[in-house]
């Protein structure tokens, strides 16, 4: 009897298992896709994302076109913070902006624009990392030299204050807590900097 048929020819019952250990080889690769993809949204989401500066509003602590790493993870903004701002509405809406916190919801800002001082609550805010230039700071659209925060809200201004659309003009204003995406821990790139 002619047994070699057999052996060229394998058995319906071997046909039929390659397809079942297929299907769990697709389910594991499934599940590691999914996994992946919700630990990725989780760490850009509460650990930290990236953002790049634009423009030379942060300069000299921030140059255009740096890489900043971004966390929101239990984060409450404080004042002296460089924040990643994204407005709800409005001329910004569609960028993100990086700017210093000044002050908080309740306080009061008293503006000294010819010596380039900003005081909050009457206390001078100590500012070595802004870039001052020859004459008076830039006003913008403040009435006065005096500005209170609504609560829930933060004043925000750039390093460079004359080259910084910032909480001095209309088209930034005050930012809600909502409208601050987190604080930037790190510029990554160029070279490495840990942000105070």
């Amino acid at each position: 009897m002619d047994r070699s048929n057999e052996i060229n020819n394998p058995a319906p019952q071997e046909e039929a298992k390659k397809p079942k250990e297929l299907l769990p080889m697709l389910f594991d690769a499934l599940e590691i896709f999914c996994l992946s993809a919700v630990l990725v949204i989780m760490i850009f989401t509460f650990v930290g994302r990236l953002a790049t500066v634009s423009g030379d509003s942060m300069e000299p602590t921030l140059q255009n076109g740096d890489r900043v790493l971004v966390s929101s993870f239990f984060y409450k903004p404080e004042r002296g913070d460089v924040v990643v701002v994204q407005k709800a509405s409005g001329y910004y809406d569609d960028q993100l902006l990086i700017k210093r916190v000044i002050a908080t919801g309740g306080q009061t800002i008293t503006f000294n624009f010819a010596t380039w001082t900003v005081s909050v609550d009457g206390e001078i805010v100590d500012e070595p990392y802004i870039n001052r230039v020859l004459g008076a700071m830039y006003k913008g659209d403040i009435t006065g030299d005096t500005v209170t925060v609504p609560e829930g809200c933060y004043f925000v201004m750039g390093d460079n204050r004359n080259a910084s659309s910032d909480s001095r003009y209309d088209t930034v204003g005050f930012v809600k807590e909502v409208e601050i995406v987190g604080r930037t821990v790190a510029r990554i790139s160029p070279t490495f900097k840990k942000m105070d």
